[in-house]
């Protein structure tokens, strides 16, 4: 089961408040803004700044 477009309009990048994306591949959330990938585990998003990963660039994904 996948994230819900509804979930997805509502959610936002804990670190700068701005607006997230599902990946390509669906699993992680992007934050373009802060280069950072959230987790989506058992779908369930992992949303720790802390947790997230840090890309040079988003494009890819």
């Amino acid at each position: 089961m996948a994230i819900k477009k509804e979930l997805l309009n509502i959610l936002a990048c804990p670190k700068c408040k701005g607006d997230i994306r599902l990946s390509k591949d669906e699993n992680f959330l992007v934050c373009d803004n802060c280069k950072l990938l959230y987790e989506i585990r058992e779908d369930i998003p992992i949303m720790l700044i802390d947790e997230a990963k840090k890309v040079e660039s988003t494009e890819e994904f």
